[in-house]
């Protein structure tokens, strides 16, 4: 039966593609028949895709976004392109910014047909976090260059390889004892494959989902401490929690070679959840999963006897 995917045949480049949320985005393209270029500064690290495609389907590109010729070169021959670049360290304005409107820019003139760019709830220009005013310039200077490209705004989005839901997992099965950041700080965590979906749907139908802002956020909203509780119960594990003040988690958010830093902190201490009267999964037809659905699982490695502990077994 032939394919009759909107997606299928058309060339997608996929910027910042070798990483986590990257990994799920082009595994849902590869499904629906797309051809796809990774671009990425270290396309190596996306190497484990090559069993999932057919012959010809994936192509690897290294690219600095902040070098425009090097944004050229991948973008030549693009059908559709997802930008999913994004970082905590370096020049964020320059980054996620003005060099994420170039993106968009040379996209356009390249002759993409649909363009989808993935923000973060939380984007504000007026924000004293680099990385939301960042984010928040992004999204602007993209909507100029390409006024039919979809933004994406997730949550934090969690995942059984992820880096946020496996380093308090880690955490809470070596210490008994455990201070909690932002403890009452609201997180609508969003499944990483929801967003893959998100972002694809929007990418196969510009026509109905162009020049519109989705913010992408679970069914439920957990707060800091919550989620921590949650862990611990899903390992089996009997803990204490010291919910600490904001003074202290700031200052900790200050110092060097900490897993946090300030932006950061500043963005968890606000919270990160939908906001009211936004445009949802609801309006992409998707309905999102919640955590309690993949926690257990995903916790057995993390048990006292791994797969064989029971969660009725404290440790």
């Amino acid at each position: 039966m032939a394919n009759t995917d909107p997606l299928n045949g058309k060339l997608v480049v996929l910027t910042g593609g070798s990483g986590f949320l990257g990994n799920y985005v082009a595994q849902n393209l590869l499904e629906r028949g797309a051809r796809l270029r990774v671009a990425s500064r270290n396309p190596e690290k996306a190497f484990g895709l090559k069993p999932l495609a057919d012959l010809g389907q994936l192509q690897f590109a290294r690219c600095d976004l902040n070098n425009e010729q090097s944004v050229a070169a991948i973008l030549n021959g693009a059908d559709a392109v997802v930008n999913l670049v994004g970082s905590f360290e370096g020049d964020l304005i320059q980054l996620m910014g003005r060099s994420t409107g170039n993106l968009a820019k040379t996209a356009k003139a390249a002759g993409a047909q649909a363009f989808v760019h993935v923000s973060a709830i939380g984007a504000d220009a007026e924000s004293t976090a680099e990385y939301a005013q960042a984010k928040a310039l992004g999204e602007k200077l993209v909507l100029e260059a390409f006024p039919k490209a979809s933004i994406m705004r997730p949550s934090i989005v969690f995942g059984k390889d992820d880096n946020f839901l496996n380093m308090f997992a880690g955490m809470i099965r070596m210490m008994p004892v455990l201070p909690v950041f932002g403890p009452d700080a609201k997180l609508q965590l969003v499944w990483v494959d929801d967003v893959a979906e998100a972002i694809v749907t929007a990418l196969a139908d510009p026509a109905k989902h162009g020049g519109k802002t989705y913010e992408l956020g679970g069914p439920e909203q957990l707060t800091m401490l919550e989620i921590n509780e949650r862990i611990a119960e899903a390992q089996g594990r009997s803990r204490t929690f010291l919910p600490m003040p904001d003074a202290a988690s700031g200052a900790f958010a200050a110092l060097p070679l900490t897993p946090m830093s300030r932006d950061q902190w500043t963005l968890l201490k606000q919270g990160n959840v939908v906001s009211e009267g936004a445009k949802t999964f609801k309006h992409l037809g998707i309905e999102p999963k919640p955590l309690s659905l993949f926690l257990d699982r995903w916790m057995k490695r993390y048990r006292r006897y791994g797969r064989f502990g029971a969660t009725t077994a404290k440790a």
